[in-house]
């Protein structure tokens, strides 16, 4: 299925562009009556302290009756009052004076174009409208006789800066990163790229929450099959709030039952503009610092973007240590049970030896021992993350150290067997994505299962099936274990067996911008 998936992908030929198209406005229309429409808003906040409304007059006493309706916290107050207010209330008087009233319908002109001095200004027409608007940061703007609100830009909530990712560290490389505001976000990717190719479309997704959610990619990098199928996943989207971008990822991915992750995420604004420049779609959630990035590849999970900031023969090395790393991480513990339980004819004599005297007087069959110190493990690996950073870490050190050894003492387990299980966690943490360190976490504990009832043959068909699993998932269309399988020559020079140098790497992948291979600027992916 897969292969004729992709001959269907081949040879049909790409959907024509299609820009989204705008949705009609929906709910109870304003009323040109400006009282009914504040006593409306009210009635729908349920009059609630935050939102702050105000009733004036436009110009001198006898003007025009207008209104505001802002939220207390998310809206600038310095915006609505020295910008909104003062010159609706002052400056007009200055702007008006000597002249002839304003006619009927020339007052919404006039604010645009001479009084409010704000970039950001549009027109709503209904309720529910407002209600977004006001809840966004936004200030709406009610005149008597007019049946519209103006929504005037005022968004200004507090935020924590720009801070350093926390979850992808590299000794090398950008310090800055993504924060829970989605503006400061599309900000920091358009700081890297700054080309009129690269879009952003925005969507509230969330019956309650209303959650505002954003799609980046570069027009002309980016396939349109992509993207109108990131669209369409989005739009299907049907729950009461979104509150970060995990729920999206997992409503939207396209298999559920799996370990692995097929959607990348990333806190680092560097790698997500390195994604665009490969021909990925960012979705971008406000209220989270994590991005992602469709589609994505198995491969990717093993490179960090501190690869790109290295010389290539460095970054080769390290990427052969991760790979080593990650079959110790997944099979470490279960090749151990199966050689000493069915295959000891294996180990040297004298490691053999050693092994059964230190494994004299364990009550434990070895996978029962191996299960115990993993499940230890696992707990004071979750320990130390929940507690407070100052002594979740010390906690977790000599939580180990004092449980391995009292366990040793006791009888209990083996030392080779905390050699092997501290090992296993070790080479865990070189995985530099988290999603991926905890599905490698997870297949663990079924290979040593395979391991205990059969041996080196079970750790053989678990690799197997696993191997067939990878080749079947797909992300948003891309085979998720390519440019291995399918083969594609071209794109093995940057993949978890190492990469080429910079002028060896001039081309995309292809499998993410069929559309334009060439990189003209030489851009890379540290993903």
């Amino acid at each position: 299925m897969g292969f004729l998936r992709r001959l269907l992908e081949i040879a049909l030929p790409p959907l024509p562009s299609q820009k989204p198209a705008p949705t009609p406005p929906t709910g109870p229309m304003l009323s040109s009556r400006l009282q009914e429409n504040l006593l409306r808003i009210g009635k729908e906040f349920g009059s609630s302290p935050d939102i702050l409304v105000r009733d004036f007059q436009i110009g001198a006493a006898g003007g025009v009756p207008a209104g505001i309706v802002h939220s207390d916290g998310l809206a600038d107050k310095a915006i609505v009052q020295q910008v909104m207010m003062r010159a609706l209330m002052l400056d007009v008087r200055e702007f008006r004076s000597g002249e002839a009233p304003l006619a009927p319908g020339e007052l919404p002109a006039f604010l645009r174009q001479t009084l409010l001095t704000v970039s950001e200004m549009r027109e709503a027409h209904t309720l529910y409208e407002v209600c977004d608007a006001v809840l966004s940061g936004d200030t709406a703007l009610f005149v008597d006789g007019y049946p519209q609100a103006f929504i005037v830009g005022t968004r200004g909530w507090k935020d924590r800066g720009i801070p350093e990712p926390q979850t992808e560290t590299v000794i090398r490389g950008p310090r800055d990163g993504f924060t829970e505001t989605l503006r400061s976000n599309t900000m920091l990717i358009r700081r890297r790229i700054k080309d009129t190719k690269l879009r952003l479309e925005m969507m509230k997704i969330g019956r309650v929450s209303k959650t505002d959610v954003g799609i980046m990619f570069i027009e002309g990098i980016a396939e349109e099959r992509v993207i109108q199928e990131v669209r369409r996943r989005l739009r299907s989207i049907d729950i009461d709030a979104i509150l970060e971008s995990g729920y999206i990822e997992e409503l939207i991915q396209d298999e559920a039952l799996t370990p692995f992750p097929t959607m990348a995420n990333t806190e680092r604004p560097d790698v997500a503009a390195a994604g665009l420049l490969e021909g990925r779609v960012a979705i971008i959630v406000d209220g989270t610092p994590f991005v992602l990035l469709v589609p994505c590849l198995f491969n990717e999970f093993y490179m960090s973007a501190e690869d790109y900031y290295e010389r290539a023969d460095i970054s080769t090395g390290i990427r052969y240590l991760r790979l080593v790393c990650f079959f110790i991480a997944l099979i470490g513990p279960s090749a151990y049970i199966a050689i000493t339980t069915f295959h000891q004819e294996m180990l040297p004599t004298e490691l053999l030896i050693g092994l059964a005297s230190s494994r004299e007087g364990i009550p434990f069959p070895a996978f029962i021992e191996a299960l115990i110190m993993e499940v230890i493990f696992e707990i004071l690996r979750e320990a130390g993350v929940r507690m407070p950073r100052m002594v979740g870490q010390a906690m977790s050190i000599v939580g180990a150290l004092v449980l391995g050894q009292a366990a040793i003492q006791a009888g209990l387990v083996s030392p080779a067997m905390v050699i092997v299980v501290s090992l296993t966690a070790i080479t865990n943490f070189v995985i530099p994505h988290y999603s991926m360190a905890i599905s490698v976490r997870m297949l663990r504990f079924v290979f040593m299962a395979l391991a205990a009832g059969f041996g080196l043959f079970g750790i053989l068909f678990g690799v197997i099936f696993l191997i067939q699993h990878l080749c079947s998932l797909y992300s948003f269309g891309v085979p998720y274990m390519a440019p291995y399988a399918p083969m594609i020559p071209g794109d093995i020079k940057d993949s978890f067996l190492g990469r080429l140098s910079w002028k060896r790497m001039s081309t995309r992948p292809k499998f993410f911008s069929r559309n334009k291979a060439r990189q003209k600027n030489g851009g890379g992916d540290p993903s």
